[in-house]
């Protein structure tokens, strides 16, 4: 054994009774409260005592119980010197019981200070103290020394019994506390990424329908003070009334998506497409499967932000959408047949390819979006 085998105490668990399950516990406070009272009993009834001496007798009882209590309160904080104190203090009051004829209360007092010396305290301590307490129950003991031998055998594998119980229980009661304190972090840690994943919603669907309304109300508002065309004015206005209205669908779809409520994949795509100008057609392959909410939400903002710029850059090209349920990850490609530039005044959602492929490597996933062989390819692919 090392040495800290020798000195270091049972756990704080181990000693608590909130370790010990309740009919154990009630079991142990019947049979210290029947010993109690046999014992308070006979010292009271006892031939040997009378008057004052039965009062003695029943106080010393008294205050072998108290300082019981309080060796188990010094045990429990871990105070060697005090436990070492009170346990001296009961074998005096043993020894005192066995002078004046009290022989079976000395022999309890003895043989509980053997036991629960080795339950509750340092081995280093506990041997000592064991050692002393059987030492008198043998001197006393009318027994074979056999039998004598055999009973202290018994109290010291009892105790270290009690011991290595009661080590198992704090050793159970530290890994439930664990196990709770690990649950509660990981209620904590899904909240948070609750949290952060209606932080992106939010931020994908108003940060920037937002900013693109001021740029085109900010134009109108200088475009008045410069008495501009009529027209251009009312131009502007038309465009960010179209954002805002635009916006206010992406945020109620985002809310639909935050509570679970979504439209499957596949029809939310076919309403894109048939919205959308142009020529465009959808291509669906794999087998069909519902996704997980945060990749739904990446296919579907991706393919918004491809046929958006598709009409911004190339109005009138037609577009191809292919979506492809593989095995381990679903695939979204969307690619324009190319055309002649248009004006960057739709009113899309304007989320930006760059958060989108932030949003896939979140997920642990990639997005390319560059010249194809004809117009412009978006290839995101998110693993499921």
């Amino acid at each position: 054994m090392t040495e800290n085998v020798w000195t270091r105490w049972p756990s704080r668990e181990a000693l608590l009774p909130e370790s010990v399950s309740r009919p154990r516990r009630l079991l142990t406070l019947t049979v210290r409260l029947v010993v109690f009272g046999m014992l308070l009993w006979g010292a009271l009834t006892s031939s040997r005592l009378h008057g004052w001496g039965s009062a003695a007798a029943a106080v010393g009882l008294v205050g072998a119980v108290c300082a019981a209590w309080g060796f188990f309160r010094t045990t429990l904080a871990h105070r060697l010197r005090p436990s070492l104190a009170l346990v001296a203090v009961l074998l005096a009051i043993a020894a005192a019981a066995q002078s004046v004829g009290f022989a079976v209360p000395a022999l309890v007092v003895w043989c509980g200070c053997a036991v629960v010396a080795l339950e509750r305290m340092p081995l280093a301590a506990a041997l000592p103290v064991t050692s002393a307490a059987l030492a008198s129950y043998a001197v006393v003991s009318d027994d074979a020394w056999l039998t004598t031998a055999a009973t202290a055998g018994g109290l010291v594998l009892a105790g270290y019994v009690l011991r290595l119980d009661a080590e198992a229980r704090g050793s159970a009661q530290r890994l439930l506390d664990q196990e709770r304190a690990a649950r509660a972090a990981e209620a904590e840690s899904a909240a948070l990424a609750e949290r952060a994943r209606i932080a992106r919603e939010i931020h994908d669907v108003l940060a920037h329908s937002l900013s693109a309304q001021m740029v085109h109300l900010e134009a109108a508002r200088l475009l008045i003070e410069r008495d501009a065309d009529r027209q251009q004015i009312l131009d502007r206005v038309v465009a960010a009334r179209g954002m805002a209205r635009d916006g206010l669908a992406e945020t109620r779809q985002a809310l639909s998506a935050l509570r679970g409520d979504l439209t499957p994949l596949e029809d939310f795509l076919s309403q894109l497409v048939e919205t959308a100008q142009g020529a465009a057609e959808i291509t669906i392959t794999g087998e069909r499967r519902p996704l997980p909410a945060e990749a739904s939400q990446a296919v579907r903002r991706v393919a918004q932000e491809a046929l958006t710029n598709a009409r911004r850059h190339a109005p009138g090209a037609g577009v191809r959408v292919r979506l492809d349920y593989g095995a381990r990850e679903v695939t979204l490609d969307v690619r324009d047949s190319g055309g002649p530039p248009g004006e960057a005044t739709g009113s899309g959602g304007g989320y930006g390819l760059l958060g989108m492929r932030e949003r896939a490597e979140l997920l642990g996933g990639s997005l390319r979006a560059g010249p194809g062989e004809e117009g412009f390819v978006v290839t995101l692919k998110v693993p499921v």
